[in-house]
């Protein structure tokens, strides 16, 4: 073939190639979804995942608007409540709800917490206090009783009176008999206590577990009980002056403790009584003074004029 025949024979199949490319080409271009689902498994797979995942958020979605509009419809009832009953009985209302869901442990707990919220705090003693219960009985002129004959002499001239025992005061049995024994002003303040407890706790009562001690007896003591106090000194016991009793704790409640405690400590700001609360014992350790039976001091008299008189006088009903 000559040089130039071969020349145009190339040409020509190349044009020709040249126009089936570009007939094949748009073809593949708008080639359906489904053949190219089926020409592709993989790219199918992740696109249902796409859908799934999609769908799951949706969901997850629409439970959030849920809760959340339920959290604010909840809000708003208790604010409702707040404002209607008062922001104390809303916090009562949700403890209430808070025990009830607890069941009956947990509203004896709140009680418990109740009475631990009002319970006075104990009334411990000190070094302090034990010299200041001798001063205080060196001062109202009171001497230390010696032995059982001291004790008996005492006793048959009066200065020394029986424990006033009642329906409201009993005394522990295995106190000795000549050892139930107190001042006057000792024996009054048992009647006032024991008369207070047993009006605040209907058919409740008080036990006196000590009274009146001797030094001897104290010295003895003290060879067996290593926490008695001294029989001799400026920390002396002060059951050796007959003006010092011990209340049991023992068989009493809690509450009745927390009365107890918030009848004394009054009476010892005054200066009439010391109190020692006693935990290996389990007792309140009283010393009364004579102050609590002195009669309060009387105002100063007011100077009348005439017309004061005059007007009292001529008051009706006097």
């Amino acid at each position: 073939m000559p040089p130039q025949m071969r020349s145009l024979y190339l040409i020509v199949v190349l044009v020709v190639l040249a126009l089936g490319v570009a007939a094949v080409v748009p073809s593949m271009a708008v080639t359906p979804a489904h053949a190219r689902r089926h020409a592709h498994p993989a790219t199918s797979a992740q696109a249902g995942t796409r859908r799934h995942v999609a769908s799951k958020a949706a969901s997850v979605s629409h439970t959030r608007q849920k809760y959340y509009g339920q959290a604010r419809l909840k809000s708003a009832t208790q604010s409702g409540t707040r404002a209607r009953y008062g922001a104390g009985r809303a916090s009562r209302f949700r403890v209430t709800r808070g025990s009830r869901g607890r069941g009956r442990f947990g509203a004896v707990q709140a009680q418990l917490q109740a009475i631990r919220l009002n319970m006075p705090a104990p009334l411990r003693g000190s070094h302090e206090s034990l010299v200041h219960q001798n001063e205080m009985a060196e001062a109202d002129g009171l001497e230390r009783i010696l032995d059982d004959a001291d004790l008996e002499d005492r006793i048959a001239h009066g200065s020394l009176v029986p424990v006033p025992v009642s329906a409201a005061l009993h005394v522990n049995t295995d106190l000795p008999e000549n050892r139930r024994y107190c001042r006057p002003w000792t024996a009054k303040f048992l009647m006032d206590l024991s008369r207070a407890h047993a009006a605040k706790f209907a058919g409740g009562s008080l036990e006196v577990t000590s009274a009146v001690r001797t030094v001897e007896y104290q010295r003895r003591l003290r060879m067996t009980n290593g926490n008695a106090a001294a029989a001799d000194g400026d920390i002396a016991s002060p059951h050796l002056t007959g003006g010092t009793i011990d209340i049991a704790k023992q068989g009493l409640s809690a509450k009745e403790v927390g009365w107890l405690r918030g009848f004394l400590l009054p009476l010892e700001q005054q200066g009439k009584i010391d109190v020692e609360e006693e935990f290996r014992q389990s007792c309140f350790h009283i010393s009364v003074y004579k102050s609590y039976t002195e009669p309060k001091p009387n105002r100063s008299p007011i100077m009348a004029t005439p017309m004061d008189s005059a007007s009292v006088v001529a008051a009706p009903g006097q």
